[in-house]
């Protein structure tokens, strides 16, 4: 097949119907059926702790470590894949790797049980690592296929293509959940839907697998040497931040607000399921479904709304909005119990989410030097948000463990917050 032009709007499109097909991971599997699935374990057995390397670990803060745990592993391996990557002119085989871990552990997932905990956690463990490992080489595709001037909207139009592929997926998946009785039944159909997310993942990143060049450079043998490279090549972009005070400074406030950000999407759920007044029977599975569904369709529009904002008034300024947003929901969060609470605190998090992550992904890639090892800048903004998360993840797992409740944690990260925009407004604004 003929290589398409960069900025062809075939290859724009497959580039971004990625994000269709993985981002039922971070919806089914992160954000929706997983955590209803996992409360409904502890809930059928009557516990809140799972016992665990000989200690006693409450349910949310085992998952918050699992989490941390999978992301170190990210930040630490993708250096050394994107320098293979980067070096072979492959960036599309290590794409597909990780598709494929993540989607076979989410099949996995249907074997989850807390009795067999330490298989279920590796499973579980996989499927972070899977996709968060291929959206390293996911997005360092974006300066490749598309212009300086096309990158906010096609960043943008991938989160609104994941957000609706997701949605679609997972009203399937509500359907076969509620249309058995409560209970056993129920806890099966959450298993079923979880090989649906694999299946779904594998299937329609084919499209995009079609089309995508190889990589963006020759093909090089690869050697013993080279594997060492994806290390020089962060060190390599380390020291070329030091020319570059604009990208380092919004380097810096990208970890930050960056680290809170990403733990709120992957606790979020976790928290209504254990800190909201649902009343009885079924009203906490259908109050958390309504919350989920609510935050997806309100982001379609969140994250046009942000692309609109930035041609307006510029990404930074945008993002310093966005952060004042997200730091005012984190202190709401600490006071609500009510469900009508939660809905309206998911409204303005569906609302922020995808604007602030489609926002940054553009920001960092408009702000890159002209070069070709877009592979080894965007596995540094890779390790930097991973770094982030870990920290996030476990000082949340932490507090949660300390206190015995998420309010706590969750208000701590408006400091995170607040000390992103501080450091954004130190970015030069008129880049």
């Amino acid at each position: 097949m003929t290589q398409l032009e960069k900025g062809s709007k075939k290859l724009l499109n497959a580039w971004a119907f990625y994000d269709w097909a993985n981002s039922v991971y971070s919806l089914v599997i992160a954000s929706a059926i997983f955590p209803i699935f996992y409360d409904a374990l502890f809930s059928s057995k009557g516990i809140t702790h799972v016992p665990i390397f000989g200690s006693s670990v409450k349910g949310t803060a085992l998952m918050s470590f699992v989490t941390a745990f999978a992301f170190l592993l990210v930040a630490f391996i993708s250096p050394l894949l994107s320098g293979i990557a980067d070096y072979s002119g492959n960036k599309k085989g290590f794409l597909k790797l990780f598709c494929y871990i993540g989607a076979l552990s989410c099949i996995g997932l249907y074997w989850f049980d807390l009795d067999n905990i330490y298989p279920s956690l590796v499973f579980y463990f996989f499927g972070l690592v899977g996709f968060w490992g291929s959206l390293v080489f996911y997005n360092s595709y974006l300066p490749d296929v598309a212009f300086p001037d096309q990158q906010d909207a096609l960043s943008a139009r991938g989160y609104s293509m994941g957000y609706i592929g997701s949605v679609i997926l997972l009203i399937v998946n509500l359907g076969m959940v509620m249309s058995v009785e409560e209970g056993e039944s129920q806890i099966t159909m959450m298993r079923w839907s979880f090989v649906s997310v694999g299946v779904w993942w594998i299937l329609f990143s084919q499209y995009t697998y079609y089309y995508l060049p190889k990589g963006n450079k020759p093909a090089n043998k690869v050697t013993a040497d080279v594997l060492l490279n994806g290390f020089r090549e962060l060190r390599k972009v380390w020291f070329q931040l030091k020319q570059n005070i604009t990208l380092k400074r919004y380097l810096g406030a990208f970890f930050v607000y960056s680290m809170a950000v990403q733990t709120v999407m992957l606790v979020a759920t976790y928290f209504g399921a254990e800190e909201i007044q649902w009343g009885e029977g079924g009203a906490k599975q259908m109050g958390l479904i309504v919350s989920i569904l609510l935050i997806q369709l309100v982001a379609v529009g969140g994250a046009i709304i942000t692309s609109r904002l930035s041609e307006k008034y510029g990404n930074i300024k945008t993002l310093i909005g966005i952060n004042c947003i997200w730091a005012v929901i984190c202190i709401v969060a600490y006071f609500i119990s009510l469900p009508i609470h939660f809905y309206v605190t998911a409204a303005f998090v569906g609302l922020v989410m995808g604007g602030i992550q489609s926002l940054s992904r553009s920001t960092y890639s408009k702000m890159l030097p002209e070069t070709q090892d877009t592979a080894s800048f965007f596995s540094f903004y890779d390790v930097t948000e991973k770094i982030g998360i870990v920290i996030g993840m476990v000082l949340y797992g932490a507090i949660d463990q300390i206190f015995g409740s998420m309010r706590y944690s969750v208000v701590f990260l408006t400091l995170f917050f607040v000390v992103g925009v501080f450091l954004l407004l130190r970015v030069n604004r008129n880049r």
